[in-house]
């Protein structure tokens, strides 16, 4: 079934008739295009253009050479070839083999020379031509409108969410705040109160973060206003979700790692996990971005930590090298498979841990390794794990487990 036409279609309809009724004498002229009814599968005609007017030409091409009445005619009863008499020509609109309309003209006063046709046929194979690009035309535009209308309805349900999560994270570091004031110093429930107060924070910032990059307002590039048509696209706002135009600032490895490290150590007492540690009091500054190495180094965290059964070990190491700070996180989980090694920063990618029972998206090492390149810097990921990610004390490390290594450049003096 063909889309409504344009207005410019139907306007190059008229000239095309204007053309055969002032440089060629024709007499009566109308284009038809196909029409799908409901009740019925078989293509049917539609007139859209006529000459003298569609009342008149309608009741004159009655008379024609047309196997139907004029008013509905069918398509599949015209040749491909067309119908020719001595003064009139019925032309189908044919492309790549797909009759989607007729031309329909007659002369009066003289027959149709063999010269005459071939200009017809011409003027028909233009107007199919044109029909097939308005009905793209057509369909892109609907297409995107039907983008905007999706797009306009996920930014929606976005804005809903992005309220709802702000009110239980406000109330959240509300009670952190209270139990950091209450909870006397030295009391081992401070520190959690802390790292509660920090993770509602940091949760905060992404929120904010968030909340920009789906600011669909500034970046509609599927805008209908024709002003904006070249102009060139906004970039996202920059930040740790965008992974884009990140400012990279002298930053301590060492602050970033410590609190990380205190949430982490509650997980793992609650896990049955041992957790050792080796974070030199002065490591170098790094020309890094703060925010993106605390997501880089969480994430490494936090999979280790979910991949390692209870009784395993997680091992967290920064040191010199070189000029850059090397920072190793190593578990003694069942490490990962030779074949997903390659394909492990690859978004959406799980490999072996999709089909088991700890729930994640492929994205965490994804969005790591494109921080890091941010940043250049480096990742990579070793199993079995490498003896350099192990903090020994008079024990072998196990043959098993994985370590990732992430080296960021130290700032130049």
């Amino acid at each position: 079934m063909l889309m409504p036409t344009s207005s410019e279609f139907i306007e190059l309809c008229r000239s095309q008739i204007a053309l055969l009724t002032q440089a060629m004498g024709a007499s009566l002229s109308v284009i038809y295009l196909t029409e799908e009814l409901v009740e019925s599968s078989q293509a049917r005609l539609m007139p859209i253009a006529a000459y003298p007017d569609n009342a008149v030409a309608l009741e004159r091409s009655s008379r024609l050479a047309l196997p139907a009445a004029a008013d509905s005619p069918e398509i599949d009863a015209i040749p491909a070839t067309g119908i020719t008499q001595p003064r009139q020509l019925v032309l189908p609109l044919i492309h790549e083999e797909l009759v989607f309309g007729l031309l329909v003209t007659e002369r009066d006063d003289r027959p149709w020379t063999t010269w005459e046709r071939s200009q017809v046929e011409r003027i028909a194979d233009t107007l199919s031509l044109a029909c097939v690009m308005d009905q793209r035309a057509q369909w892109l535009d609907q297409s995107q409108q039907q983008h905007r209308s999706r797009q306009s309805q996920q930014h929606d349900v976005l804005d809903n969410l992005l309220h709802q999560l702000k009110s239980p994270l406000t109330a959240l570091r509300t009670f952190g705040k209270l139990l950091v004031k209450k909870l006397q110093a030295g009391d081992p429930n401070r520190e959690i109160a802390g790292s509660i107060l920090r993770e509602s924070d940091r949760l905060q910032e992404l929120l904010q973060q968030f909340d920009e990059a789906i600011d669909l307002d500034s970046v509609d590039v599927l805008a209908e206003d024709a002003s904006l048509v070249g102009r060139p696209i906004p970039l996202l706002p920059a930040g740790v979700l965008t992974t884009s135009n990140l400012e990279l600032m002298p930053c301590s490895v060492s602050e970033i790692l410590l609190p990380l490290i205190e949430t982490a150590e509650a997980i793992a007492q609650e896990k049955g996990l041992l957790i050792k540690t080796e974070i030199p009091n002065f490591l170098p500054l790094v020309s890094a971005n703060p925010g993106a190495v605390r997501e880089v180094l969480s994430n490494l965290i936090d999979n280790a930590l979910k991949y390692t059964p209870s009784g395993g070990e997680v091992h967290i190491r920064a040191r010199e090298h070189g000029d850059r700070v090397r920072i190793w996180i190593t578990d003694t989980g069942y490490g990962i498979p030779p074949e997903d090694l390659e394909r492990l920063f690859e978004r959406h990618y799980r490999g072996a841990q999709a089909k088991g029972d700890i729930p994640g998206t492929g994205l965490g090492l994804a969005i790591a390794r494109r921080l890091i390149e941010q940043m250049h810097g480096s990742i990579q990921v070793f199993s079995p794990l490498k003896n350099e990610g192990w903090i020994t004390e008079d024990d072998q490390p196990p043959k098993q487990g994985t370590s990732f290594l992430v080296e960021l450049l130290m700032v130049k003096a």
